[in-house]
């Protein structure tokens, strides 16, 4: 393993100290030999199976060239499956910096916990690796406004993974209403359910022997093991996760601010809850957010341990305007005039989602992965830079700080930072593990 000073060391330098020889590699997996760009999957368990799927429908333009974990048994069938599904065997590294260092990868995909994204993503843009980073793209408002300038530094292709903004038929429907399709759009609504259950109360316990756990927690302050946490349970946790919200929420929340063309908000105001279970949970179970601008709104409701649906969906968005509905998910959508008569319908023939899968395979995945390939190969307008994505991220890292409060917050909706609360904009940032603190 390197250090991370070492990493920096060659990256400052342009040295290739830290790569394997590229002598070894055949000239057929280099790009420009058959026009196929070199991945790398960062983070391997969860949505990373999509990260996969999507890269296989696009195999003829991409190739998965390593794969990456802190966890040996998880890399070793990770690795399986791609040589199964791939047709070929990927290099394996249980440290990402040791891919960033090699010139022959073109781009790597980050599927790690929340505490990574924005530091993975700003040193693989460093490195002048192409980014595509899973939802949410920062851990917090800070992140997120350094994420953006690093793309714009280093001028790298980086695309957030909300991939229902490369659905079909999701953009269709929003060019509809985007040209009066309901007339004038002024509510949106956002929901998500499941029946997630409790995590318990975990125990120290010891590291188990194929995880290395400083390098998962790496920009994370140190602590210790405990038994209900990883590989899925981070989520639920503020030093590594961002609660429900940012995990589900962000789909559907950009799906609203889409929809109505809006930005970030004036006022925020959040209420809620652990109320299903008593446990180490962090965040709540149940949430109902408004998001207010001038003329309009977005609310979004989240309700991950009772699986009661909304509008007959586990998930979803319903745009009100001045003559009619739109309810949009990602199977489909519906139209209805202002008395509640459907008017309009589609439905996606193959996909249907459901909130339980935590992986993710889709057409919409393999779309959105499609545009950032394209982008990259052929400057194609990407369907989610990180620009655009790190709104809704932003916009939903402040109702988590409503939350916690307990009080409207006021923004300026030119960059989102909270008036007149210094209390709120302490939460704008966190405290790093001293040497990990992400720098553009």
């Amino acid at each position: 393993m390197v250090t991370r000073r070492e990493f920096l060391d060659t990256l400052a330098t342009g040295a290739a100290g830290l790569a394997v020889s590229s002598t070894a590699r055949s000239y057929s997996q280099i790009l420009g030999a058959n026009d196929r760009l070199n991945f790398a999957v960062i983070g391997l368990n969860g949505r990373a199976g999509a990260h996969l799927s999507s890269l296989k429908a696009n195999k003829n333009a991409a190739r998965i060239a390593y794969v990456c974990d802190v966890d040996s048994n998880t890399l070793a069938k990770f690795s399986a499956d791609t040589t199964r599904e791939m047709g070929e065997t990927p290099k394996t590294e249980r440290d990402f910096r040791n891919i960033l260092a090699l010139k022959e990868v073109d781009a790597i995909t980050i599927a790690a916990p929340d505490h990574w994204h924005t530091p993975m993503a700003i040193l693989g843009l460093k490195a002048g690796k192409n980014v595509y980073v899973e939802k949410p793209c920062s851990h917090n408002p800070a992140e997120g406004v350094m994420l953006v300038a690093a793309q714009k530094k280093y001028g790298k292709v980086a695309q957030m993974g909300n991939q229902q903004r490369s659905s079909p038929h999701t953009i269709e429907i929003v060019d509809k209403i985007h040209n009066g399709l309901i007339g004038k759009t002024y509510l949106a609504r956002a929901w998500y359910v499941n029946t997630r259950k409790s995590i318990g109360v975990g125990k120290a316990a010891p590291v188990p022997a194929q995880l290395d756990w400083d390098l998962w927690q790496g920009p994370a302050p140190r602590q210790a093991y405990r038994d209900n946490v990883q590989p899925y349970n981070w989520h639920w946790f503020r030093t590594w996760g961002t609660g429900e919200t940012l995990n589900n929420g962000t789909h559907e929340v950009d799906v609203c601010r889409w929809a109505l063309d809006v930005d970030l908000p004036e006022s925020i105001s959040a209420s809620g809850g652990r109320y299903h279970f008593k446990d180490d949970w962090q965040f709540y179970d149940t949430l109902v957010t408004s998001f207010n601008y001038p003329g309009k709104m977005i609310t979004w409701e989240g309700a991950c341990c009772n699986g009661m649906r909304i509008y007959s969906r586990d998930r979803g968005s319903v745009i009100m305007g001045t003559t009619g509905s739109v309810i949009v998910d990602r199977d489909g959508y519906e139209v209805y005039d202002l008395k509640g008569n459907k008017t309009g319908e589609f439905r996606v023939a193959k996909d249907r989602t459901a909130s339980t899968d935590t992986v993710g395979r889709d057409s919409m995945t393999d779309a959105h992965f499609a545009n950032f390939i394209a982008g990259i190969r052929k400057s194609e307008k990407l369907h989610s830079p990180v620009a655009e994505g790190n709104v809704a991220v932003t916009m939903l890292q402040l109702s988590n700080v409503a939350w916690e409060l307990n009080r409207v917050l006021e923004l300026d909706p030119a960059d989102g930072k909270v008036r007149h609360d210094p209390e709120a904009m302490k939460s704008w940032t966190r405290t790093y593990e001293p040497g990990w603190e992400p720098r553009v």
